[in-house]
């Protein structure tokens, strides 16, 4: 489990190809300390397992799946990841409960500038669109962020500096794709409000 609190900023160093999957090897000093093989690493917000893990650098196997229902497919040499380790158990939820399930893309629709802070839009599938709310927490390419307004295929959130320097949304521009994980509360209570009522018709 994860929280959402982006640790470092790492890079993508090599991409190999293995036919029904992707091999790639990230280079992330705060993440790799300590890392071992079989260790779980969040990238842009994929729950990864570390396969081999060599100074400041660790390689993660992606199967055809995850290429699919992510944007990790698109990730090329060079090209920057949010990275966050594991919450350990005692330790204080910052954000909030990130599964490392990405549940569908979004797109970067829009940034919006400001003094001190930064509105970006993103595009919102429309089977996640009921699990999305105002106020409520959302994971984009891994970082915990709050709704600041949920259309019915968009949502907004509001990034501080802190967000912009040190993730991958200080650089997305309109167009680029985004992980996305919906809060996994709202769809265990859409579950359970669904078996409570089909059980009440029988």
């Amino acid at each position: 489990m994860f929280t959402g609190i982006v640790e470092e900023l790492g890079e993508v160093t090599a991409v190999e190809n293995l036919g029904d999957a992707s091999r790639f090897k990230l280079r992330g000093p705060v993440v790799t300390e300590g890392a071992q093989h079989g260790d779980s690493i969040a990238v842009n917000g994929v729950c990864l397992t570390v396969v081999e893990h060599e100074g400041d650098e660790f390689t993660a196997d992606v199967m055809a799946e995850t290429l699919n229902r992510s944007s990790l497919g698109a990730l090329t040499v060079g090209s920057r990841v949010n990275l966050e380790r594991p919450m350990a158990v005692g330790a204080r939820l910052g954000g909030h409960i990130v599964q490392g399930h990405v549940d569908g893309t979004g797109e970067v629709l829009e940034r919006k500038p400001s003094e001190n802070w930064e509105i970006v839009k993103v595009s919102l599938p429309a089977d996640l669109a009921r699990y999305v709310v105002e106020k409520g927490s959302i994971t984009v390419d891994g970082i915990s962020l709050t709704v600041v307004e949920a259309g019915p295929d968009y949502f907004t959130v509001s990034l501080i500096p802190t967000t912009l320097d040190l993730t991958t949304l200080g650089v997305k521009q309109p167009g680029d794709p985004v992980n996305l994980e919906v809060d996994v509360v709202a769809k265990y209570v859409e579950r359970l409000l669904g078996d409570r009522a089909q059980g009440a018709g029988k």
